[in-house]
């Protein structure tokens, strides 16, 4: 039997990358067989994202459908508060050691939430591995997204060897780590003093001695760093717009700043970025978050 569903396109050479992404958020539709299309493969997802189109795929036979979920290293992350549900994912791959449903919605100054334990053992903590880097998350106490691994591999392969980066919500680093093989130096902050505990722990994990680890509100940034930047890392989508005016001072003309928020209308904030200095804007759809609202990063010229 066929289905029509999402598909993601991807040269077969980075296909495997991609099936672990992929997997790592939760979108992987497992239960349909991936596309093989000349060199390229094309994946089956559940979700809407920029630049992707609707394909038939054949039906992966003997295959069952779990539950809806995220994977951040060893913990899956449930849509539903569902134990049978969990009992199955946690049966189905060895890798996980814990099963989580969000009691909450991402709030706060740290970016926290509050989870359930249904399956596993009774813990936020995990590791993750991605492209090559390991991160200890506390999903419970430090905010870090699986969902933006493409996104963290796309800004660091635009990131020159000689460039001073600002990540302004570096959160547990992963951002941060992602590009310290690439620029010369970065600065990564948080207001969150458990992110930044588990941030110069990453930042050893990963040996990335280019890093330096700075405790402060991003309001205070331009006050305390004696730098501006070539690179500005802005990944605060529920509150960003707040802080706009702020990363503007810190940027070195012809620097580029990646803003991410949450929007519900094409070209949200182009001109609040115009008014701020923006020469150029490409605004870029990551995902979809719910109905009527997606996960947009703005490429900004200064």
């Amino acid at each position: 039997m066929t289905t029509e569903q999402w598909g993601v396109r991807i040269p077969t050479k980075k296909g495997e990358d991609m099936r672990q992404a992929l997997l790592r958020e939760g979108i992987l539709d497992l239960t349909l067989k991936v596309l093989h299309d000349g060199d390229n493969l094309v994946f089956p997802v559940f979700e809407e994202r920029e630049g992707i189109s609707r394909y038939v795929f054949e039906d992966q036979p003997g295959r069952i459908a779990l539950p809806r979920h995220e994977l951040v290293g060893g913990i899956a992350i449930m849509q539903e508060n569902d134990p049978a549900g969990a009992d199955s994912i946690l049966a189905s791959r060895p890798s996980l050691h814990t099963v989580l449903f969000p009691e909450s919605e991402i709030s706060g100054e740290y970016r926290t939430r509050e989870y359930t334990v249904l399956a596993g053992t009774a813990t936020t903590l995990t590791e993750v591995n991605e492209h090559g880097h390991r991160y200890k998350v506390d999903l419970a106490n430090a905010y870090f997204s699986a969902r933006l691994s493409t996104e963290r591999q796309r800004i660091a392969e635009k990131t020159g060897n000689n460039e001073c980066v600002l990540d302004m919500f570096t959160g547990v680093g992963p951002f941060a780590i992602a590009l310290a093989s690439r620029a010369a130096f970065i600065v990564a902050a948080d207001l969150n003093p458990r992110a930044v505990l588990l941030l110069i722990e990453n930042i050893r994990k990963n040996k990335a001695g280019n890093i330096l680890p700075v405790l402060a509100d991003a309001r205070r940034l331009r006050r305390i760093l004696p730098w501006q930047f070539d690179r500005i890392i802005m990944n605060l989508p529920l509150a960003g717009t707040d802080f706009l005016p702020d990363a503007f001072p810190l940027i070195r003309p012809g620097g580029t700043i990646h803003f991410y928020s949450l929007v519900s209308r094409e070209g949200e904030h182009i001109d609040r970025i115009r008014e701020l200095g923006g020469i150029e804007v490409t605004e870029r759809m990551v995902r979809s978050y719910s109905p009527g609202q997606w996960h947009a990063v703005y490429d900004i010229k200064v």
